[in-house]
């Protein structure tokens, strides 16, 4: 194991400047953390062609050969590398146009080497840009050609040697090193089970594969590793705060709630929140602590599920708070819960606290909180500093959750005798494999219903060509006194890309829908707070028809009367951050309208986005399709969340493999909760070794 945790530095070849950069862009810095960095895709590598069998539409192709000639040519961004390749049957060009000072020290007259690459014809002749390239010494010819790992890399790596071929070579020289040194961190029965390799072989086959069958067999064993201990490390967290950790009990349901549901509800609620209010109910009574994920797309009531919970917490006894990401999301939520509970006796219970707050307020709300007076407090991350104190908290409502830190959210905790039940509120839909794995220490309740009377937006797409025919809609909109959202990508003209910005939308809105007769907001940024907010504020009001704006708006202002949102440069946005904007409209009961407007030519990847939004309003079927186009890393923030670091497994192409992963990883917490039986002891040891690499938030919902 000493030998895993040897400091790359000390390796041979690697000195400190490469160390360093491979721990600054990579996070490798010990042997073992390059052994855990896996090659990405695998290529034949078992042919050796003649140059002389060259064909005009050669894919890549292997060649060996001796080189006969090194230049350099050219200065400045325009020097490049020029070397000849000769085998018995001819010469061929090698050229480099990038890492030419790695390369000039590198590269020798009269060696022999394998070269891998794509030959392009020029004036008769054959060349090979950026061609792999290793010395027939090193390649090992006996393992070296045949199956070729290739490792992702970037620019910085690649300038001190490290593209694919460098990666392989260092990583064939760590795997000699470290033979016999694996310990295994999975039990026996585990791989008798599912018929797994043993992990030394598993890595040294994924490096240096002997065969297909071998290879396949190694990634099998390495991605259920990956899966399951993610797995067990989730479950194991959620056992800890649900069935290990003791949570208030909320016994009753009392007349606060019951009059709410029974009197003051503004709509019937739909099949979706009634299941998810029977499962909180279930929770909060069972005297463990509840750790629960609302998930629901924008407009699907999640509010009321949340003010109901609140109900059931303060006809208990105990007090709520509710955390929001903005000051604007927290006076929208204050707003609307004060709204619900006008009719009933309560407005002296709901209390906001911001940054904003003026002193003699603020000193008023946290008297009346250490009294018991204030019940529900509404707020930003102004509700985690030291002086906010509870007489007797039960229940954290948090509202989209990927904005906050764990930490903020540990602050929230310790202000309870007894850890408060949690609620955490996401209009971020994610796919459930995604959410197994993201969110696998809460429990998931999903609100797939809208309210009756809610109309589907209606999403278009329209090239920059049409600008006038859409600019003459929203001036109807507007005669009908509906509101607009135009939202850009960029705040200002960028040289490399060829995007609407806002300053330059703004001027030619304000020019076709000018003062006195239309007014018109802007909202970006990099404004000072109180100017956003005023602007955002005379929108809300009416006082203002069109708001343009950047993303800022993604998550924001509940306007019922804006009907319209047009997306300039829709094909610069992710498709859930798209689905987020469309989202902020069709709000009231008026038919609303999403505008994608577009220049004529887009990639295949955002045809497919924007066809997905004309076609669908499901966010789960959106997020799906987002899924499958970016991978689970970039979504919707959640990278932040630590458990979509995964460096083999795919949960797309695996979900097969990671429900049986968490199959498992259940029925054994189920049998021995703190691993302490012997068979799984190897599995508590590897989990503590997981750990000690991250900050312990263990506890911490």
């Amino acid at each position: 194991m000493a030998v895993l945790e040897k400091e790359l530095i000390y390796t041979k070849g690697v000195g400190p400047q490469r160390a360093e950069v491979l721990r600054s862009e990579l996070g490798i810095r010990t042997l073992g953390d390059l052994l855990e960095y896996f090659p990405f895709r695998y290529t034949d590598r078992s042919q050796v062609i003649s140059i002389k069998d060259i064909q005009g539409d050669s894919t890549a192709v292997q060649l060996m050969g001796t080189i006969v000639s090194i230049k350099e040519i050219g200065t400045g961004k325009a020097k490049r590398i020029s070397a000849v390749l000769r085998d018995s049957t001819g010469e061929i060009e090698l050229v480099w146009f990038k890492g030419i000072n790695y390369l000039i020290k590198t590269l020798s007259v009269n060696k022999d080497y394998i070269v891998y690459g794509k030959p392009n014809e020029f004036n008769r002749k054959y060349n090979i840009t950026h061609p792999e390239l290793e010395s027939v010494e090193d390649a090992r010819i006996m393992q070296g050609i045949g199956l070729k790992p290739v490792y992702n890399t970037t620019a910085k790596l690649s300038a001190k040697g490290f593209n694919s071929n460098g990666f392989a070579k260092l990583t064939r020289q760590a795997v000699e090193e470290c033979k016999g040194m694996f310990a295994e961190n999975l039990p026996h029965y585990i791989l008798d089970q599912f018929k797994l390799l043993s992990r030394e072989e598993s890595i040294v086959q994924v490096h240096t594969p002997t065969n297909q069958k071998l290879l396949e067999a190694a990634r099998r064993r390495l991605k259920f590793e990956e899966l399951f201990l993610l797995q067990l490390q989730l479950a194991r967290q959620k056992f800890t705060q649900t069935k290990g950790e003791r949570g208030v009990v909320f016994e009753k349901v009392g007349d606060l709630f019951n009059e709410f549901y029974n009197h003051h509800l503004p709509f019937e609620l739909t099949g979706a929140q009634k299941r998810v209010i029977k499962e909180i109910r279930t929770d909060v009574a069972r005297g463990h602590h509840m750790n629960r994920l609302i998930q629901g797309d924008v407009g699907s009531g999640k509010t009321i599920v949340a003010l109901l919970a609140a109900l059931l917490a303060m006809d208990n006894g105990y007090q709520v708070c509710l955390m929001a990401p903005t000051e604007i999301l927290a006076h929208q939520h204050y707003e609307t819960i004060t709204s619900l509970l006008k009719e009933m006796d309560l407005r002296h219970d709901v209390r906001l606290l911001t940054g904003s707050t003026k002193r003699a307020a603020r000193n008023e709300i946290l008297n009346g909180l250490l009294l018991g007076n204030n019940r529900l407090l509404i707020g930003t991350h102004a509700l985690i500093e030291p002086a906010v104190q509870f007489a007797n908290l039960g229940l954290c409502i948090i509202d989209e959750q990927h904005r906050f830190g764990v930490a903020q959210r540990a602050a929230l905790w310790k202000k309870a005798l007894l850890p408060p039940h949690v609620l955490v509120m996401t209009a971020t839909p994610i796919p459930r494999t995604l959410a197994m794995t993201l969110y696998g220490d809460l429990d998931i309740s999903i609100i797939d219903e809208l309210p009756p009377g809610r109309k589907p937006i209606e999403t278009k797409w329209m090239s920059d060509s049409r600008r006038l025919e859409v600019f003459q809609f929203m001036e109807n909109e507007i005669k009908k006194g509906r509101q607009v959202y135009v939202v850009y990508p960029l705040i200002e003209e960028s040289e490399v890309m060829d995007y609407k910005d806002l300053q330059d939308g703004y001027h030619s809105i304000t020019r076709r829908f000018p003062l006195p007769k239309y007014r018109v907001s802007i909202v970006h940024g990099q404004m000072k707070t109180e100017a956003r907010d005023y602007e955002m504020e005379q929108f809300v009001k009416g006082n203002t028809q069109i708001m343009v704006a950047t993303t800022v708006i993604e998550v924001g202002v509940n306007v019922p009367n804006a009907s319209i949102m047009v997306i300039e440069s829709a094909e610069r946005f992710g498709l859930s951050q798209l689905h987020q904007l469309r989202g902020r409209v069709g709000r009231g009961a008026d038919q609303s309208y999403c505008i994608l407007m577009t220049g004529l030519k887009v990639s295949a990847d955002s045809k497919t986005r924007l066809e997905t939004m004309v076609r669908t309003n499901d966010g789960f079927e959106i997020a799906e399709v987002d899924l499958k186009l970016r991978g689970p890393g970039d979504i919707s923030g959640t990278q932040q969340s630590g458990a979509l670091n995964l460096k083999i497994a795919d949960l797309m192409k695996d979900q097969l493999m990671l429900a049986a992963a968490r199959e498992k990883a259940l029925e054994i917490l189920d049998e021995d909760p703190h691993l302490q039986l012997e068979k799984n002891r190897v599995l508590s040891f590897e989990l503590e070794r997981i750990q000690r690499k991250k900050t312990d938030w263990s506890g911490i919902s």
